[in-house]
C-alpha cells in the first residue's frame, strides 16, 4: 500500500517552469557577426556585352575584383582594389584605379585599358594597348601585339586611391617589359608613339552613362603619374640628376621641378621613389655625399629622382633651383660631363633596390 506522505518531486511543474524562467539570453554578439555580408556578384562582372559598367569610387574599397567573358563593353573601375583577373574579354575597353597587388589578363582580344599596379601580367592574349603605372617589371607570356604607353590620368580620388594602394606614383615601370615567350626575329610587344592619346583608345564615360558624375581627364598635365619617355630614345645627349631628399614638401616639389622643366622644352625620362640609408648615399652620390648624409641622418623618407633630358638641362635645372628650391635639401647635376655618370650611379642603386 503506498504511503499518503510520500516525498514531493524536486522537479518544477512546467507552470513553474515558464514562470521562473520566462526570458531567454540574448546569444552573445562577436565581431565577425556585425560586419556587413559581402555579396561575391559586388566583386565581378561577368558574360555582359555591349555595355557600360564598372564600380564608382568607394565601392571596392580594397576587394578583389574579377572580369570575365565581356565583350564590346566599356569597363569603369573607379576605386582601390587588392588585385583583379580579366578572363576571356573581346573588344573592351577598360579603366581600372589603382591596385595594391597584381592585375592578371588571361585570353583576351582586342583590349584597350589604362591601368595602375604593383604587378601587370598577361598569358595568351592578342592585340591590347596599355597606358600602365607599373611599380615593377611588366610581364607578357604568349601574347602578341601588345602595345604599351605611360599612364596619363585623372579623376578626382585618384590620389587618394593610389596612397590607399600603397603605390607611389614616382615608380613606374610601365616601358621595361619582360616577355617570358620570345620569338626570334619577332617582336611581341613595342611602344606607343608618344603622340598617344588615352581618350582615343579608352574614351571617356559618355553623359548618359552611371558613371557620368566622374570628372575624367586624360590631359598629361592633369595626370597623377608623372608623363615619362621611359625607354624611347633620348632626343639630347645630356641628362641631368635631380633627387630631392626626404622634407614636409617632398612631392610637391618634385611635381614642381617637373613642370618648371618641361615648361622650358626639357623631357621627363624617368622617375623613381626609394629609402636611402646613409650608407647608401655615401656610394650613390660619392664627393658630395657629405651634406646630404648629415640630412638623411636628421630627416627619415624617401627621396624622389627624376631624369630630365635636353641640351642645356644641367644648367637650366641648377638656375630652377636656385630660383624655386632654395629652402629645400636637393642634389642636382652640376656638370653636364658627368651628369650621365650620376643618373646611372643613382638609377642603377634604385632598381637593385627595388629588384627590377
Amino acid at each position: 500500500m503506498g504511503c499518503c506522505f510520500s516525498k514531493k518531486s524536486k522537479r518544477k511543474s512546467p507552470e513553474k517552469e515558464d514562470l521562473t524562467n520566462n526570458t531567454d539570453e540574448a546569444p552573445k554578439q562577436y565581431s565577425w557577426d556585425k560586419r556587413e555580408k559581402v555579396d561575391p556578384k559586388d566583386y565581378m562582372l561577368t558574360g555582359l556585352k555591349d555595355a557600360t559598367v564598372g564600380r564608382l569610387p568607394g565601392k571596392l574599397n580594397g576587394q578583389q575584383f574579377v572580369i570575365q567573358e565581356c565583350e564590346n563593353c566599356n569597363i569603369f573601375v573607379f576605386d582601390h582594389s587588392a588585385t583583379v583577373t580579366i578572363d576571356d574579354c573581346v573588344n573592351c575597353r577598360i579603366v581600372l584605379g589603382p591596385v595594391k597587388g597584381s592585375v592578371f589578363f588571361r585570353d583576351c582580344k582586342d583590349i584597350k585599358c589604362v591601368v595602375a599596379c604593383q604587378q601587370f601580367r598577361t598569358r595568351d592574349c592578342k592585340k591590347m594597348e596599355v597606358f600602365l603605372c607599373c611599380a615593377t617589371q611588366p610581364i607578357i607570356e604568349s601574347s602578341t601585339g601588345m602595345k604599351f604607353g605611360c599612364f596619363q590620368y585623372y579623376y578626382p580620388e585618384l590620389a587618394f586611391h593610389f596612397k590607399d594602394a600603397g603605390l607611389s606614383i614616382f615608380n613606374n615601370n610601365w616601358s621595361n617589359i619582360h616577355d617570358f615567350t620570345p620569338v626570334s626575329e619577332q617582336n611581341n610587344w613595342s611602344l606607343l608613339p608618344e603622340s598617344a592619346s588615352v581618350l582615343d583608345s579608352v574614351p571617356a564615360p559618355d553623359a548618359e552613362s552611371d558613371f557620368k558624375s566622374v570628372r575624367v581627364s586624360a590631359d598629361p598635365a592633369r595626370s597623377i603619374v608623372p608623363l615619362t619617355k621611359g625607354g624611347r630614345r633620348k632626343d639630347s645627349e645630356e641628362s641631368c640628376l635631380v633627387v630631392f631628399f626626404a622634407g614636409d614638401y617632398t612631392t610637391a616639389n618634385a611635381r614642381k621641378m617637373i613642370d618648371e622643366a618641361t615648361s622650358k622644352g626639357l623631357v621627363l625620362i624617368q622617375t623613381k621613389e626609394v629609402s636611402m640609408r646613409p650608407e647608401d648615399v655615401k656610394r650613390v652620390f660619392q664627393n658630395n655625399a657629405d651634406d646630404l648624409v648629415e640630412w638623411t641622418n636628421k630627416v627619415k623618407g624617401p627621396v624622389i629622382a627624376l631624369e630630365l633630358n635636353g641640351d642645356g638641362v644641367v644648367e637650366a635645372c641648377n638656375n630652377a633651383a636656385a630660383e624655386v628650391f632654395s629652402g629645400t635639401k636637393i642634389f642636382i647635376s652640376d656638370n653636364k660631363n658627368t651628369s650621365a655618370r650620376d643618373v646611372d650611379n643613382f638609377f642603377n642603386f634604385a632598381d637593385m633596390q627595388m629588384g627590377l
